[in-house]
């Protein structure tokens, strides 16, 4: 008899009331999880509310506007050498270059040199979900979310979410992703604190983050 077992036994015994199926774990468990919109009014700006609450900046582009947000993000953070996801447009690397910016695209498969990424001021990424409830982003290591390395080293991340990707909570959000991803859930910049509650920022990821929520249909 296996430790499981001797321990299943002896709730049987201690537990004559609980059925056999209970016990053997045999039961359908409910996961009646809220999937529709709790707020299905205004979750974009609940989005960009939650973002802002955690210290992070946060702004509101038409779609045909993204590289210049980008460039002007990148400027004003003074970032003159950045890395972008291999999967965002080509239009947007070409307009961060013709910005006078010195743009590092990522190889798929090739390995990141740690004093490449350490040389970089900055790195572009696309997501593949936001949550509204909590103001968390998700990048799931696409070509579009780029690999984890390149978005925890820099020390500025530049992200872009697409209205159509906001969901109310948790539940929606897990419905979208593949669980077998390397999933990076991003709640602002990187912080932490210590015993005596001072906040250090940048100590396991960016210090920076500016988040571009994008409305395709403008």
């Amino acid at each position: 008899m296996s430790a499981k077992d001797d321990i299943i036994t002896r709730i049987r015994t201690a537990r004559p009331d609980v059925s056999s199926d209970t016990l053997s774990g045999a039961h359908t468990i409910p996961r009646n999880y809220l999937r529709s919109p709790s707020i299905p009014e205004g979750i974009v700006n609940r989005f960009c509310e939650r973002v802002a609450d955690y210290k992070a900046r946060v702004e509101r582009v038409p779609a045909a506007d993204i590289p210049t947000a980008i460039a002007a993000a990148l400027k004003d953070m003074d970032a003159t050498r950045v890395a972008v996801a291999a999967g965002l447009p080509e239009g947007w690397r070409t307009a961060l270059t013709a910005a006078g910016i010195d743009v590092v695209t990522e190889t798929p498969g090739a390995e990141l040199d740690i004093d490449a990424l350490q040389s970089l001021d900055a790195v572009v990424t696309g997501s593949a979900v936001a949550i509204a409830d909590t103001g968390t982003i998700i990048l799931d290591g696409s070509a579009t979310s780029g690999r984890r390395a390149l978005t925890l080293v820099p020390d500025t991340h530049i992200c872009i979410v697409s209205v159509e990707d906001i969901v109310d909570g948790v539940p929606a959000a897990l419905a979208r992703l593949t669980p077998t991803s390397p999933l990076t859930w991003i709640s602002g910049p990187s912080a932490t604190s210590d015993i005596e509650l001072q906040r250090v920022e940048g100590v396991h990821g960016p210090r920076t983050l500016h988040v571009l929520v994008v409305d395709s249909s403008v």
